[in-house]
């Protein structure tokens, strides 16, 4: 791959990214597979005037052996230490990068429901800190090519060769082959103004039905707005991207208020497994049932995990014509596939989604509907066929998709 990309790759997610602001630190983690590029990540950092870049390391073997021999108790601790980090992030809210690269399978055998009992065992701990922070600082996931990810993506071609295409699928659907600032300026301005146009209408429920038995019906927020692109950070009024690629046009439903059914278009990456081929019922606004050919114990560990992780926190409206679905790969990861296709998510919502949201309390803005769980998991029901209408606040309806892309 062209070393002047990969360079330019690291600038665009640290200046369009993060937007690493002049002394702030910096906190990225990644695994073990794009060294060479995490260096290249810290070096554009400090040049973007960061303090301190810490990198924290992640290897997916090691999270298995952990499981495997730890007990529960352990897994589920955290530390003294373990909690003055989390404290002193919340103070000092630094800039964070999230790299993934990991193999699509590289915890297959991994016990879901010890490790599951762990995280709900952490929660506690970590949920107010994390509230703490929302929509308080800039964060930004992206991807770097790993090879057991890019064999799983191109299978039976040399590993180099697997990665080289990766790395090319990547910087394309990134609008990153280019001159990625002007890329990302201009989709920012087409986004926005699909979100204006949604939010004109005043929606309150929308409906959802394609050929492969997708029926579904999700209440909306009076109060919610439809979000995209960049974002901008509670206070400091920073603006930044937190995801690259995006093409979603997105908003937090009202809790409770789902019901049909829908099924999946693409498998989900579920905590290194690989869920395939499931559907979803929804009944009082709760999932009621699942089937998966693939990994059902894993979908039913994460529709299990708290309260508000068997309810909806964000439908994301994805048009078949874009960059990642034309072309024609599956990623195997949800940063890509999500942007492939209309998706919704289980768990935790946006509080950011309320308009004015900084006036309201944690509390009043759950009271009006936005979810709260310790999971957010993405999952595609986008399609080829696929047509959503929207119901007015007055009872008109307004079609929002017509096969698979957007109908105004």
């Amino acid at each position: 791959m062209d070393a002047e990309k990969i360079k330019s790759f690291a600038e665009l997610i640290v200046k369009v990214g993060v937007n690493v602001r002049r002394g702030q630190d910096v906190i990225i983690s990644a695994g073990l597979d794009q060294p060479e590029f995490v260096r290249l990540l810290v070096e554009e950092c400090y040049k973007a005037g960061a303090a301190e870049v810490r990198v924290e390391w992640d290897y997916q073997p090691l999270q298995l052996l952990h499981v495997k021999y730890k007990t529960v108790e352990r897994l589920g601790e955290i530390k003294k230490w373990e909690h003055e980090k989390l404290i002193h992030r919340r103070d000092t809210l630094p800039a964070m990068i999230y790299l993934e690269s990991n193999d699509p399978n590289g915890l297959d055998g991994m016990d879901q429901e010890k490790w599951g009992k762990a995280v709900q065992m952490r929660w506690g701990i970590i949920k107010p800190i994390r509230d703490a922070m929302d929509n308080k600082y800039q964060w930004c996931i992206a991807a770097v090519p790993g090879k057991a990810w890019a064999k799983r993506v191109f299978p039976g071609i040399p590993d180099d060769e697997a990665v080289e295409k990766l790395w090319e699928a990547i910087l394309y659907t990134s609008r990153a082959d280019g001159d990625g600032v002007a890329a990302w300026r201009e989709h920012n301005s087409d986004l926005k103004r699909r979100c204006d146009y949604l939010n004109s209408l005043k929606l309150r429920e929308l409906h959802y039905k394609a050929s492969n038995g997708t029926d579904f019906t999700v209440g909306l927020i009076p109060e919610a707005q439809f979000l995209a692109g960049s974002e901008v950070t509670l206070g400091s009024g920073i603006t930044y991207n937190p995801n690259i690629p995006s093409e979603e046009v997105f908003t937090s439903p009202m809790k409770g208020k789902a019901e049909g059914i829908v099924y999946s278009t693409k498998p989900l990456s579920y905590r290194g497994v690989m869920i395939e081929n499931f559907s979803i019922r929804f009944e009082n606004g709760k999932v009621a049932e699942v089937h998966a050919e693939k990994n059902e114990d894993a979908l039913k560990t994460m529709v299990g995990m708290d309260e508000g992780s068997a309810m909806l926190g964000e439908c994301a409206l994805v048009p078949c014509d874009s960059p990642i679905s034309n072309s024609g790969i599956m990623f195997y990861n949800t940063l890509f596939d999500e942007n492939a296709a209309c998706h919704l998510a289980l768990g935790d919502g946006f509080t950011g989604c309320i308009r004015d949201y900084e006036k309201y309390s944690l509390e009043q803005l759950r009271e009006m509907g936005i979810n709260s769980s310790m999971i957010h998991e993405d999952f595609m029901i986008g399609s080829a066929d696929l047509d959503i209408f929207g119901i007015t606040a007055e009872g008109t309806e307004v079609q929002i998709f017509r096969n698979g892309n957007w109908a105004f």
